[in-house]
């Protein structure tokens, strides 16, 4: 007993202690992850096989710019910990595998080999290597079940400095811009909020939670499908564009009168 006090109140003791337990807290952590990685994987396409699946189609397409494991490359970062949503928008709005390399990727019609499929497998795979975002539950994702006044508050505070009040996108600093979001789906858009694609912001479950993602997912398809009072949205860009049509139009209708009342009362005389 003399002995183990002793070594109690050693200087070293406390660092010993100390080292033992990280050896423990990480023996423990990297057990818990061997074993969630196929529970992910499987959330994200429905069954562990698919990995394998979307291994092989990652290695095909997608290896040359992103590495052979999703470590990256000089050409392409690395996916690890990106998770299936990631994937999941990136490829089915056809963004990857990408074309050619610029300030950003645009929107483009999917590849021949692109599917749902192929998508869901190499969003597995994806997954399988470090978790992160998963694909949202259509409930997630239900315009019908949210609320679009709610919804419309948080886009005038989160988005509106970047996609226009109606979603409609713009111009950005370096070659970048918000793209229009009328193309985008309600998964889509949820994915893009979870994942930060490009020069957009990630808005996780803290800063926005799930019901509010789903409100603003609600707006957003609102809006969408108004029509306008004027017949004639002019890209729905803002007060700028309208400002300058209807100054054109006026200075030429102003133009164009004149010359005609001119070219009338000569023909008079």
């Amino acid at each position: 007993m003399t002995r183990i006090t002793a070594w109690r109140r050693h200087p070293l003791a406390r660092y010993a202690v100390l080292i033992l337990a990280l050896a423990l807290v990480g023996t423990a952590y990297a057990t818990f992850v061997q074993v969630s990685r196929p529970a992910d994987a499987a959330l994200a396409s429905g069954k562990v096989d698919d990995v394998a699946r979307g291994k092989s189609l990652f290695q095909a397409h997608c290896a040359s710019c992103h590495g052979l494991n999703a470590e990256g490359t000089s050409t392409g970062p690395t996916l690890i910990g990106v998770g299936a949503a990631s994937v999941d928008f990136q490829m089915s709005t056809g963004r990857m595998p990408a074309a050619n390399p610029g300030a950003q990727v645009p929107r483009k019609p999917l590849p021949e080999w692109v599917d749902s499929d192929s998508i869901s497998d190499i969003a597995a795979y994806v997954q399988s290597l470090g978790g992160g975002p998963t694909v949202p539950s259509g409930d997630q994702v239900d315009p019908a079940l949210g609320d679009a006044a709610k919804g419309g508050e948080l886009f005038r505070a989160n988005c509106i400095q970047c996609h226009n009040w109606a979603g409609a996108g713009g111009a950005l600093t370096r070659g970048k811009y918000a793209p229009n979001l009328n193309e985008s789906s309600p998964t889509q858009i949820y994915e893009a909020m979870v994942t930060g694609p490009q020069a957009m912001p990630v808005f996780n479950d803290t800063t926005i939670t799930p019901e509010e993602k789903r409100n603003m997912i609600a707006y957003i398809v609102q809006v969408r499908e108004q029509t306008d009072p004027g017949g004639f949205a002019l890209g729905r860009i803002g007060p700028v564009t309208e400002g300058l049509v209807a100054w054109v139009v006026g200075i030429l209708a102003l133009v164009l009168a004149a010359i005609w009342i001119t070219a009338k009362k000569r023909q008079k005389s």
